[in-house]
């Protein structure tokens, strides 16, 4: 099965290309409810983008001018990125998103961005929430508790007037700020940094346009490769490049660490079920593998820790206790850890369970009930198509047994 394109590197190419002057190509892009949420945003900013085919953006070439509301829906990463670039321009722009959106924290960012003398109204910390630049240079500091915050002053740095320093006091997600600086370093951006706790960004920068293809998202691709491994099946799967910098490609060596049979060809990548042992696993780098480890954790014998990793609390819901309460009406032991998770071997059985409005809660949850005994129904499972619209057919067609109510 084809691997889907990576969601980090759709909505960055998005972002580069609506700040850039001309026209960019984005091949094999990600066409889904987050990457949909993020060309809305860039419309919004002033740039054209057809997405007929190939996502085709016609750039702004500076800053955005016009006052917008930007309504990101369900997608945390465009309402990072896009906040700070719209610090970049002197007029006010309100963000807005669903009710998940409304409880994801910003206060990091907008912390970071009053140090450099923007302006950011919000009752609360959150969404609904406007913020008016212009953001000029200077000196600041951020908290990354998610990679994203870093992410957005990264990409709206270059933009600047002036220098820009950062100092990062907390950096989770640290392969996520590799494929921004990949995006950097294409771009011909210069900066500075020391490890990840320092960075300069020389100011009065631009973007450029561009045409490339969009490689293929690991954390998407951590379903099929789980689904596999814990059915006694094989899978075939396509598109994975091992050379980029997503995080999630670590997933792969965990399992087979674990005992997966995982073979490379040229151009694919075959995945065989074989018994599964439980170990310790780091998952910082890794939050969204979560609730699709804590399946395949169900299913190794002995004990899988899943740890070092409190900001999965962060994200669309609070991963680590819908994992916990999701799982365990399944019939699964399982602990809840404030930074993660402990998983014995269990055998699951069906039931009802909650998917939080959560696309990576419910694709995990329904790779457990293609598993469990008995009929598990799913809640909120249309939120899969934030990421992965054609989760329910590509699985289908893998032998999956779903019923759309």
């Amino acid at each position: 099965m084809w691997i889907p394109a990576s969601k980090s590197h759709t909505i960055r190419a998005i972002a580069i290309a609506t700040m850039a002057r001309g026209r960019s190509v984005l091949r094999r892009p990600l066409i889904s409810e987050d990457a949909l949420s993020c060309v809305e945003a860039a419309r919004k900013f002033g740039a054209s983008v057809d997405t007929s085919d190939d996502y085709i953006v016609e750039g702004i070439g500076g800053f955005p001018r016009k006052i917008a509301m930007i309504d990101v829906g369900n997608s945390g990463t465009t309402l990072r990125i896009f906040t700070a670039l719209a610090a970049l321009s002197n007029q006010p722009f309100t963000f807005d998103g669903d009710a998940s959106i409304r409880q994801r924290p910003m206060e990091p960012l907008f912390t970071a961005l009053q140090q450099l003398k923007v302006r950011v109204d919000t009752p609360n910390g959150r969404c609904p929430f406007t913020i008016q630049g212009p953001l000029h240079g200077g000196k600041t500091s951020v908290r990354a508790v998610s990679s994203q915050f870093l992410t957005a002053l990264l990409l709206a740095s270059p933009l600047a007037p002036q220098d820009i320093e950062i100092n990062v006091e907390l950096l989770n997600e640290q392969p996520y700020i590799d494929i921004t600086l990949d995006w950097l370093k294409k771009q011909y951006i210069q900066y500075e940094q020391s490890g990840y706790e320092w960075f300069r960004i020389k100011g009065n920068q631009h973007y450029k346009p561009f045409d490339m293809h969009i490689p293929a998202d690991f954390s998407t691709a951590t379903f099929a490769l789980v689904a596999a491994v814990v059915s006694g099946g094989e899978v075939l799967l396509r598109g994975l490049d091992f050379n980029d910098s997503q995080g999630d490609k670590v997933i792969f060596s965990h399992l087979e660490k674990m005992g997966a049979v995982i073979r490379h060809g040229a151009d694919y990548v075959v995945v065989k079920s074989n018994p599964l042992q439980g170990m310790d696993i780091d998952m910082n780098a890794t939050p969204d593998a979560l609730p699709a480890m804590a399946v395949a954790g169900c299913y190794a014998q002995g004990t899988t820790r899943l740890l070092n990793v409190p900001q999965a609390r962060l994200k669309e819901c609070d991963r680590i206790k819908a994992c916990f309460s999701e799982l365990t009406k399944m019939g699964a032991q399982i602990e809840e850890l404030s930074d993660g998770l402990v998983i014995r071997n269990s055998k699951l059985h069906g039931a009802e369970v909650n998917g939080y409005n959560d696309h990576r809660m419910v694709m995990s949850l329904a790779i457990a009930g293609m598993m469990a005994e008995g009929t598990t129904t799913i809640t909120t499972a249309e939120a899969a198509g934030v990421t992965y619209p054609g989760f329910v057919s590509d699985f289908t067609s893998l032998g999956a047994d779903f019923v759309i109510q």
